[in-house]
């Protein structure tokens, strides 16, 4: 993609400017094609997975197993990668992914360094959020029982904390640094904001979390002012001139934020009972998991309102509008899966990677869709 984008930008000649676009109007098609195939080929894995899961569940509880034995027979391994939670990440992916998407749709140009330099840091502050949660949440009592918390799989309250600030120095000095080049400073106020609303989520002494705030924090991080300062990088990174802030990065921060926010939300399910003992009032533990079915339900169907919305109003091009709509089955899924399995402990910790998976393939149309409109 950076190089296209740089063909395009320093491309010498009427002939050549030509003979870039028509290459392009033959690769868009493909590319979408393409993207089409995927997609159905992983819905057709996820419901694969999904009904392996039902008869390995089915089968446990004819042998006589309970919830217990179940979560004492999950190996070391698989503790590693849930504490690992590499899925997760996406939540640092498809910000920097639809914000520099945004950005080329408004000037046609990229800066991969940019990219990959506020990829790395996002990537370095996200491991903060998730290892400085483990630790408070271990000092709470939240975490006494959960095998896969960080803090429990390595044996070690102050080494946990030491590599999460570690991360957390690190990725600051990356978003920093990429700041300081790009010489936006709304972009650097904007990063800021994020980081403060990740802070105040968890820590002490504010840990909002526990007031049942952790979502619209979500919304506010990942959405409107993380997508939004990435969309404000790249383009200071690419000319010096300032990006305006359009309809189209608005819209697209909105969707993004939503579908981040879907993930934490679906991620109480089977924490209910444990965040109740320690007084953690997060939305499940108020609405209960029938009513929580139904938020889910909700906000699935209000993200492809707003995504017609926003095509009605010409803030996002029709590419992205017909991407985005091609992962409806993903929606679908999430919803019905919820519904299903919302009061089964043993499955329906599975819903958070559902939502992340409708976020990584929204996210995904929602850019492939930006380039397409400024390409073809």
């Amino acid at each position: 993609m950076a190089a296209t984008c740089y063909n395009l930008i320093h491309g010498f000649g009427h002939n050549k400017l030509n003979g870039q676009l028509h290459i392009r109007r033959k690769l868009v098609p493909l590319y979408m094609h393409t993207y089409s195939k995927s997609l159905f080929f992983f819905s057709c894995n996820l419901d694969y997975k999904r009904i392996h899961t039902r008869h390995l569940l089915l089968h446990v509880s004819r042998s006589g197993f309970g919830e217990e034995q179940l979560e004492e027979s999950v190996s070391r391994t698989t503790l590693i990668w849930r504490a690992i939670k590499l899925p997760i990440y996406s939540v640092a992916l498809v910000p920097l992914t639809v914000g520099s998407a945004a950005a080329y749709l408004q000037m046609g140009m990229f800066s991969a360094r940019t990219y990959f330099v506020l990829l790395a840091s996002s990537v370095l502050v996200i491991t903060w959020l998730n290892l400085s949660n483990d630790v408070y949440d271990f000092d709470t009592g939240a975490d006494k029982n959960k095998k896969e918390s960080v803090v429990n799989l390595v044996g070690s309250r102050n080494g946990t904390f030491v590599a999460a600030y570690l991360c957390f120095a690190l990725g600051f000095i990356g978003l920093t640094w990429a700041s300081v080049q790009a010489r936006n400073m709304p972009s650097i106020v904007l990063l800021a904001c994020a980081i403060i609303c990740g802070y105040v989520y968890q820590c002490p002494p504010f840990r909002l979390s526990y007031r049942g705030l952790g979502e619209p924090l979500c919304f506010a991080a990942f959405g409107p002012f993380a997508t939004t300062a990435f969309y404000l990088l790249q383009g200071s990174a690419s000319a010096m001139s300032r990006l305006p802030l359009t309809g189209t990065v608005i819209s697209v921060s909105i969707l993004v934020g939503l579908t981040t926010s879907m993930i934490l939300f679906c991620s109480h399910f089977h924490q209910i009972e444990g965040d109740m003992e320690v007084g953690k009032m997060s939305p499940l533990v108020r609405l209960g998991t029938a009513r929580g079915a139904e938020v889910v339900k909700v906000a699935v169907m209000a993200l492809y309102a707003l995504l017609i919305a926003f095509g009605l109003c010409k803030a996002l091009p029709p590419a992205s509008i017909f991407l985005c709509a091609l992962t409806l089955p993903i929606g679908n899924l999430v919803v019905r899966f919820v519904q299903e399995n919302h009061k089964d402990k043993s499955k329906i910790f599975m819903a958070k990677y559902f939502c992340v998976r409708l976020h990584a393939l929204f996210g995904a149309a929602l850019a492939c869709g930006l380039v397409a409109a400024r390409v073809v």
